[in-house]
């Protein structure tokens, strides 16, 4: 009997073990003095999506991905052709398509190395045909409807090849290209595949040291420090106000940029520290090196996730530029990627796009990560008490986590809480907000106490003047 005891509990024990034994990505934040802090799993990877898996042969270099509603885009490049799949209800993948060519005047015309595809709202599909120095515009049955080629403007040499390697379409029908080798910023392009302009160029930077030599250099020497050029951006998202999330990895500028239509950064950066990924890192395993955003993926709820090719990681970022966690990493294992390229969303649901591995990973919200985005979409919402709640909720996940302290803090000071805001800011060194919440309730307690103040005041000088008037008074009044 004590053995069959004995058995059923180590049974029992080896089951619970299995039960909680699922594979985790490493999930970890900052905290204010740059540590990084593990924390519970905000995404897991749900799917792991091979060429061989769809039935078709394997992907060779993708390189772009695009995703409208449940249908996904996948530039396998390094075949030439461009695969659409559609999620099912159930989660699953369908083959919806696979396209390698274009009928162009009644003549077949096959794609080089397409590098990216874009679906408007309108259905109209654009492709950045790269090799084949164009893009394409097709309808909803991959009809052609124009090409637009290399413009025919000065500002591109006229032994400059055009190499289309990004894209996104705004409402208004406008084009906006990432091309190699232009550093003017952002291609644009009309409704008609006219050339405009260019778009938010990328600002240089120049070392005080470099300016103080130009000033005493000689004319030769200043024709070669001119040569100080702006960066290329290497990929860009359009949001669903119409913005556009341009990312940059040369360490030149900021790595990631939110642009309006004048073609200025408005993104808010009021974190800990800025958007720039790993905020500490060392070269274990032959990588070194700060991390470089190879693309952004812009969710409904304005925050934004970044794919870093360093170390590939995914970095979660919310509306006002607070790290809210970051997961993944270099290698073979669920969750890991060897060159990750692409990143897009369909929903909460990230897809990052591997092109080493030649494979796409779904990672879908965890309770957790659910809850975080339930937090920021109450505050959003102006509903501030709901919002505190849920981030308490949090804290009960993950009692180290800076962000459900700040989002507190946040909207305790939207309802006027400023001593509570005050405290749970405090807690986290979240100087900048301690200090707005400081202000505002100072302001406040003058207002509620001005009058007390002075009522004080006006007794410590008038009740002594009074006083010594009595006591005059009535030495008068003895005297006669």
């Amino acid at each position: 009997m004590k053995q069959k005891i004995c058995c059923l509990s180590l049974a029992l024990l080896f089951f619970g073990v299995c039960a909680f034994a699922d594979p985790t990505n490493y999930t970890y934040n900052y905290d204010f003095w740059n540590e990084q802090v593990t924390s519970p799993d905000a995404y897991r990877s749900s799917a792991y999506i091979l060429g061989t898996s769809l039935g078709i042969s394997n992907f060779r270099d993708p390189q772009g991905l695009f995703i409208r509603d449940n249908r996904v885009y996948i530039c396998d490049s390094g075949n030439n052709r461009i695969i659409l799949l559609e999620v099912q209800e159930d989660g699953n993948f369908s083959l919806v398509s696979v396209v390698s060519s274009v009928m162009i005047d009644g003549v077949e015309s096959q794609f080089r190395y397409p590098m990216d595809i874009f679906e408007a709202r309108d259905g109209y599909l654009y492709i950045a045909d790269t090799n084949n120095q164009r893009i394409l515009k097709l309808d909803r049955n991959w009809n052609h409807v124009f090409t637009i080629v290399k413009p025919n403007d000065e500002s591109i040499g006229e032994l400059a090849e055009f190499l289309p390697l990004k894209l996104v379409v705004d409402f208004a029908n406008r084009l906006f290209v990432q091309a190699r080798n232009i550093n003017k910023g952002l291609i644009e392009f009309d409704g008609r595949g006219e050339f405009v302009g260019y778009m938010g160029r990328n600002k240089v930077k120049v070392k005080i040291i470099d300016y103080i030599w130009k000033l005493f250099s000689t004319q030769a020497q200043r024709a070669r420090l001119d040569l100080f050029i702006p960066t290329e951006y290497n990929n860009l998202c359009l949001d669903r106000e119409g913005f556009i999330y341009v990312t940059n990895s040369s360490g030149q500028t900021e790595p990631i940029r939110r642009l309006n239509a004048m073609g200025q950064d408005i993104l808010i950066r009021n974190g800990y520290e800025k958007p720039v990924g790993d905020l500490a890192y060392g070269n274990a395993g032959g990588i070194s090196g700060p991390s470089k955003f190879i693309d952004v993926a812009a969710l409904d709820n304005e925050s934004y996730a970044c794919l870093d090719r360093t170390r590939g990681r995914i970095f979660l970022y919310d509306f006002q530029g607070n790290l809210l966690y970051a997961f993944g990493g270099i290698g073979n294992r669920e969750g890991c990627f060897l060159q990750p390229v692409a990143l897009a969303n369909m929903g909460h649901s990230l897809y990052a796009l591997d092109s080493r591995a030649a494979s796409l990973t779904r990672f879908d919200l965890t309770g957790y990560g659910a809850k975080i985005n339930e937090a920021l979409g109450e505050y959003q919402s102006g509903r501030y008490e709901s919002s505190a709640e849920v981030w308490e909720e949090v804290l009960k996940m993950n009692g180290n986590y800076d962000a459900a302290y700040i989002g507190i803090g946040r909207a305790a000071l939207r309802q006027g809480e400023y001593q509570k805001a005050m405290k749970y800011y405090k807690l986290k060194h979240f100087r900048a907000g301690y200090g707005k919440a400081f202000q505002l309730y100072r302001k406040q307690f003058m207002e509620e106490n001005l009058w007390k103040m002075l009522l004080a005041l006006a007794i410590v000088i008038l009740v002594p003047q009074a006083v010594k008037i009595a006591i005059k008074i009535r030495r008068e009044v003895l005297e006669e």
